[in-house]
């Protein structure tokens, strides 16, 4: 009986192999949604054997080469965890291989490919074949390969000169296929391994790219030859993600990876597809990924060698194997980093005891005379300031001094702030004299002219070298350090000094309460972007403003690390043009120590499109980098990023006024007098950049609404729905009832609520509190909302659309601590974007800093 039952049983066994997968991917599938629930992580260890990566790369470095070819890079798998690799041989340009080598890997084809250096896109020049797995065929399409590549590829690069390696320029027809043909090493000869399926997603890419301003980052997404189009055409997040090696886990990037497409078809979570890979596979992947990425990188000093991008594409799948079908990777020596700034100094700068200027004239209103104005303006003391200025003792009361080296034989100590307001031609041997003699813990440089253009970049790297080599010195606390150049100077509110080269008489202020300012803080590459955002919208009010200018020294990294750690400001709001090296790094993991200390952090980054990206590089010397990878990395560690300037303003204006509101969820209670808003509202719930959804109201709040409407005669007019139109007839007392029940209902987690200014039932003018119209009576819904948002922990906001006249009513309610918005589906957008923000940091504080959240 055994003997007929153990041959049956192999027999079914081998006839159900896929049935078996199958059932053992839905068995691990659900014990993995039930450890997702359990909180449990699904984090796997695998070996990586470093020191045979690092042979591997000091290998083809003694070779002259900064790159390696295929079959290294699927050694290099091998070594870094990577179970299935593809049997590979190295056909070279005259080798003679016997019939039998040819024909020992397995399977019956062979693939085989191009190997160039210089040739990336293979496919596109012939340079990949798959052929039947005979001698003969092999060797016939291996010769016309060396030869058909090469005049491809020269006849796809005759057009490009531009774009060619340094020994192809100049070469044409024949001479440039010899020269590329001269490169190609042989053909490589790989097993084929036939994947499970060739249906659109079934190949995934993952790669590494270190980034100048970013490091290491991870990459994965759709694969095979359309990569770049799937990323192109799909929505954001959808084809390919990205993230950080440095601040996420392989678990964590799975998660993240598990919004795309490309999981969703390898989960077989779509129409007619069946999983081909588990969770686990792809987390080890991850992981081994990112475990190189940290190792091989700028940030570890210990590495002698930096990848500079590492790419499989695509890893296809075969029986529940993931087989890399196609790898390159190229790499560098590790280079010197700069020395640390010393950051602390920062509060020097926003903060001084003692100021110091050069720049002022006595006969004319100059940058320099327009500063000190500024800073007189707003309350400095003119006993704590020196002005360096020859042939006068004093000037509007201040003391002057000849020269800097009168001022470090003042015996009155160094300055906290040094201003530079003298031309860029100054700029250079002025910096090294402040230096040398020590007269200062911070400077501020105004000059423009230092780097902004080709010429000047000379200027600006001796004042760079000048600076560094001061961080160094033996025996000193690093120098001081430099804010611009090419800045507009800073505006403290604390500090009571006011440094902007504006004219009162062009931007009026109001100083008469130096004290009344909202607890934020606004950074900016560009001086006018902060100038015009303050001006067009005065309620923000940040306690900060500070222009970066070209980040000589002082980088916007620098700034976020300052302000995460201080008491003064709760929401930091940054408008950024580049990043210096690995500066975009530093930032982003202060945006995420500001989050876990209960900061907002709203972000804008200007060159997003290649022409946006062209424009900045001549702005404030700005390097403006991948604006995907940006995003993705200033998201990812819990900042809300905004993508356009009235965005950002809105968001800056949501985060001063809503930061100590609770955030529980995305569901919004949504209420206007006009049916249009209504609609406007619902149309601008979702986007590709967030989701909201509308709140289901509670029987209770149904039942208090419909006794509301019906003791006003409107509950035959008004259908209780969310959106909820309440007619042109609602009260202020109907608003103003209506936003405190929604408020109450723990099913909405907002309420944004338009008030109708023009509406005859409405008091919205600034008239006398006795006016039939005014906004001052007590019953007015400027009270009842004012009052309402005092009390309340859920956010509100107040949508006000009508022209200039109701103005006033805007400014009390902001004053009131509620947003307002001229527009319906700007309030909705700005509030979601927000909320969705908030949510993210809510993760990223629940998981207590253990890297980012995607959740």
């Amino acid at each position: 009986m055994i003997t007929n039952f153990v041959p049956g049983l192999l027999l079914f066994l081998k006839m159900n192999t896929k049935i078996f997968a199958d059932l053992f991917a839905n068995a691990y599938w659900g014990m993995r949604n039930i450890t997702t629930r359990l909180g449990l992580n699904m984090q796997v260890g695998i070996d990586i054997d470093f020191h045979s990566l690092e042979q591997i790369f000091s290998n083809a470095w003694g070779q002259g080469r900064a790159f390696l070819f295929e079959s290294e890079v699927y050694e290099l798998l091998a070594k870094s965890g990577a179970e299935t690799l593809p049997h590979v041989r190295l056909i070279k340009q005259g080798d003679r291989i016997a019939d039998d080598d040819l024909v020992d890997m397995p399977g019956e084809k062979s693939v085989l490919k191009i190997v160039s250096p210089y040739i990336i896109h293979k496919t596109e020049v012939g340079g990949v074949r798959v052929v039947d797995k005979a001698p003969n065929k092999i060797r016939s399409a291996v010769r016309r390969m060396l030869y058909e590549v090469p005049e491809n590829y020269a006849a796809g690069l005759a057009h490009f000169q531009d774009g060619l390696p340094a020994h192809y320029r100049g070469l044409t027809g024949d001479d440039l296929a010899s020269a590329v043909s001269r490169d190609i090493k042989g053909v490589l000869q790989v097993q084929y391994m036939p994947p499970d399926s060739a249906a659109f997603g079934n190949e995934l890419i993952v790669g590494l790219r270190h980034t100048r301003e970013f490091g290491t980052i991870l990459s994965a997404g759709l694969g095979g030859t359309d990569t770049e189009l799937y990323a192109r055409r799909f929505r954001k997040g959808q084809a390919i993600v990205a993230a950080s090696t440095a601040m996420c886990t392989g678990d964590q990037f799975f998660q993240l990876y598990r919004k795309t497409i490309s999981y969703r078809k390898l989960a077989g979570l779509t129409r007619g597809q069946r999983r081909i890979v588990t969770d686990e596979q792809l987390v080890e992947c991850f992981d081994s990924f990112i475990r190189m990425g940290n190792t091989y990188c700028l940030e570890n000093s210990k590495s002698v060698f930096i990848i500079d991008e590492l790419e499989i594409n695509p890893f296809a799948f075969t029986d529940f194997l993931m087989v890399p079908l196609d790898g390159m990777c190229r790499f560098s020596k590790r280079k010197r980093t700069p020395p640390p700034r010393p950051v602390t100094k920062i509060g020097n700068l926003l903060h001084p005891v003692r100021m110091g200027i050069i720049g002022v004239s006595s006969t004319r209103k100059n940058f320099g005379r327009i500063i000190l104005d500024n800073v007189l303006a707003q309350g400095f003391d003119p006993e704590h300031m020196v002005i360096l200025k020859k042939d006068m003792d004093q000037f509007q009361g201040i003391d002057c001094l000849p020269e800097l080296a009168a001022l470090a034989n003042s015996g009155k100590g160094k300055l906290d702030l040094f201003i530079v307001a003298v031309g860029a031609d100054q700029v250079p041997g002025l910096i090294e004299e402040i230096i040398e003699k020590d007269v200062a813990h911070a400077v501020m440089l105004i000059s423009g002219g230092l780097g902004e253009t080709h010429d000047s970049r000379e200027k600006a790297g001796q004042v760079i070298d000048a600076i560094e080599a001061a961080r160094t010195r033996p025996n000193t606390d690093g120098g001081p350090v430099f804010l611009g150049a090419n800045c507009m100077g800073v505006i403290s509110l604390p500090g009571s000094f006011d440094t902007w080269f504006i004219p009162e008489e062009k931007l009026p202020k109001d100083r008469s309460c130096p004290t009344t300012f909202c607890r934020a803080a606004l950074i900016s590459q560009s001086g006018a972007f902060m100038l015009h955002r303050s001006h067009q919208c005065p309620q923000l009010a940040p306690a900060y403003m500070i222009s970066m200018g070209n980040q000589t020294d002082l980088t916007l990294g620098d700034m976020m690390t300052y302000f995460k750690d201080s008491d003064q400001v709760d929401v930091i709001a940054v408008y950024a043009e580049g990043f210096n090296d690995l500066d975009g790094l530093a930032f982003c993991r202060a945006v995420r120590d500001a989050v876990l200390a209960g900061k907002d952090v709203v972000f804008y980054k200007a060159g997003r499109t290649p022409e946006g990206k062209a424009a900045t590089a001549g702005h404030t010397a700005s390097l403006a980098g991948d604006y995907m990878v940006c995003e993705s990395c200033v998201s990812q560690a819990g900042a809300i990023v905004a993508r356009t300037f009235s965005e950002f303003q809105a968001l800056m204006l949501l985060a001063e006024t809503l930061n100590t509101k609770t955030i529980h969820g995305n569901r919004l209670a949504a209420v206007s007098g006009a049916g249009f808003e209504a609609v406007g509202m619902a149309d601008s719930i979702q986007s590709d950049d967030f989701i909201m959804g509308f709140a289901r109201f509670s029987d209770n709040t149904r039942t208090e609404v419909h006794s509301l409407l019906a003791a006003k005669g409107l509950d035959r007019l008004v259908t209780i729905s969310n959106p909820m139109d309440i007619n042109p007839a609602a009260d202020d007392q109907v608003h103003g009832d209506i936003a405190a029940i929604l408020c109450r209902d723990p099913e909405v987690d907002a309420v944004i609520i338009s008030l109708d200014p023009m509406s005859p039932a409405m008091q919205t003018l600034d008239t006398d509190s006795k006016g039939r119209y005014s906004m001052h009576h007590k019953g007015a819904v400027l009270h009842r909302l004012t009052s309402l948002n005092n009390t309340s922990a859920t956010p509100i906001v107040a949508v006000v659309d009508g022209g200039r006249l109701y103005d006033p009513l805007r400014d009390a309610l902001i004053a009131g601590g509620i947003p307002v918005f001229n527009v319906c589906d700007g309030a909705v957008a700005a509030l979601s974007l927000y909320i969705q923000g908030r949510l993210q940091a809510n993760a990223i504080r629940a998981s207590q800093g253990k890297g980012v959240s995607y959740d």
